[in-house]
């Protein structure tokens, strides 16, 4: 199907709109926006004064980068009314990072990469800054990125590695396709994603999903810190403290469903439970 100039040119408007959106409150500059949607100059000028004038994104006098304005805020509070994850997930990531003393994070499903939604940092002294809100990973590199890519069946999760196959061999050296299937089946069987060092050499993290009442991930909580905070034992510590906040954020969003009136799928996180270690048996 050939696609019309104006539908093609809506496409590349609302894909600078989430270029802009990734890089968060660090704002990104033209010549950065250029080379990464590959648009001529003139072009990503021209999408850009027009999403400028629907306030939806905002250039600063000072250093010229491009940052979401204020109409995306707008409406992204309006959209939080109805999704509401991170609201949901406020208190848990406090906790958790207060508890531990280390950096927590929430992370969603963009198509098939996570986004990393929110930062929360803890006092340990010393933090690895290898994620923040607004970055994005291909589904499967890092901790709550596989804890998301995990919850999905086997035949999502090939659809998914395949679509993100050149980006993980030009990019995620350490990550080919075959670790990754091998790191989603242990995923499965331990209940908790695990990313050693595999995208910085020195920033380890633990991943736990958060599943919707409808039993598909709605996204994952994580916790990362410098590599000699991460040994065995204490995986499985955080990996606790994790696992109690993703079950209180699953009771919110059940909550939140039946107050709308929306179905709720009982006992999914005993048929995740129940699918990982049937496949860890076989």
């Amino acid at each position: 199907m050939i696609q019309t100039s104006g539908a093609q040119s809506v496409d590349r408007t609302l894909s600078l709109l989430a270029m802009v959106g990734r890089h968060a409150e660090r704002g990104v500059s033209l010549s950065g926006i250029v080379t990464e949607s590959g648009l001529s100059k003139p072009t990503v000028r021209r999408l850009l004064l027009a999403l400028m004038h629907a306030g939806l994104i905002e250039q600063t006098e000072a250093h010229r980068r491009y940052y979401l304005g204020e109409e995306a805020y707008v409406l992204g509070s309006l959209a939080s009314r109805r999704l509401g994850l991170l609201q949901l997930s406020m208190d848990s990531l406090q906790r958790l990072s207060k508890t531990t003393e280390d950096t927590s994070f929430l992370s969603v499903r963009r198509g098939t990469f996570s986004i990393c939604l929110y930062r929360e940092e803890g006092s340990y002294p010393v933090r690895t800054h290898a994620l923040q809100a607004g970055f994005e990973h291909p589904l499967g590199a890092g901790a709550g990125s596989l804890a998301i890519l995990a919850a999905f069946p086997d035949e999502e999760v090939e659809a998914i590695l395949a679509a993100n196959q050149k980006l993980l061999a030009g990019q995620y050296p350490l990550l080919p396709p075959q670790r990754i299937r091998k790191d989603v089946a242990v995923t499965r069987a331990r209940g908790f994603a695990l990313n050693p060092g595999l995208i910085v050499a020195n920033s380890w993290g633990v991943g736990r999903v958060i599943l919707s009442p409808d039993g598909r991930p709605a996204g994952a909580l994580s916790l990362a810190a410098i590599d000699s905070r991460l040994q065995k034992a204490r995986q499985v510590e955080l990996a606790g403290y994790l696992a109690q906040e993703a079950s209180i954020i699953e009771q919110k969003l059940v909550d939140m469903f039946r107050a709308k009136g929306t179905p709720v799928v009982n006992g999914s996180r005993m048929k995740a439970i129940l699918h990982a270690a049937k496949k860890h048996r076989k």
